[in-house]
């Protein structure tokens, strides 16, 4: 059973919410998988967690900067193909864009995170929430509220 969580971004952005979320990972000791929609949306990504916060650090790489297996965020494209394990030994699989991650094994948690404010965004996060119950994952649900914080919902 894999633990797996859907975060409804509803207050703030991907590229608001993501390096919070990275950071409480490594704070963790765990390494983590970003699966992106697009190699473009790939490049973005790791252009802009280099720039975030003036006082911020988050170490990371993508497929392309080669040495995969050694760093702590891993920023992979979907369309290069979703490899059958996470290539930096990621214990958290962050999917951005609609990315469903079927056929990755071996992480220990699933953050799915789209866009609250897209309906054909959120009609497809009900899709995998239904094929991840079915399966028989082990599933919350978070909504981000007022304050841009997160509420546990289900």
């Amino acid at each position: 059973m894999t633990e797996r969580r859907f975060y409804h971004l509803t207050r703030k952005t991907l590229e608001q919410t993501l390096p919070g979320l990275l950071e409480k990972s490594l704070e963790r000791g765990w390494r983590a998988l970003v699966m992106t929609g697009s190699t473009e949306r790939a490049e973005m990504l790791n252009q802009y967690l280099w720039t975030y916060g003036k006082d911020s650090f988050l170490p990371h790489g993508t497929a392309k900067d080669g040495n995969a297996e050694h760093q702590p965020v891993l920023i992979h494209p979907a369309a290069e193909g979703m490899p059958e394990k996470a290539p930096n030994g990621a214990h958290v699989l962050f999917l951005t864009d609609g990315v469903d991650g079927q056929g990755l094994s071996g992480v220990e948690l699933i953050c799915d995170l789209f866009d609250g404010n897209d309906p054909e965004a959120v009609a497809a996060a009900r899709d995998r929430w239904r094929v991840a119950k079915a399966a028989g994952d082990d599933l919350t649900y978070w909504q981000q509220n007022e304050r841009g914080g997160w509420e546990k919902k289900a």
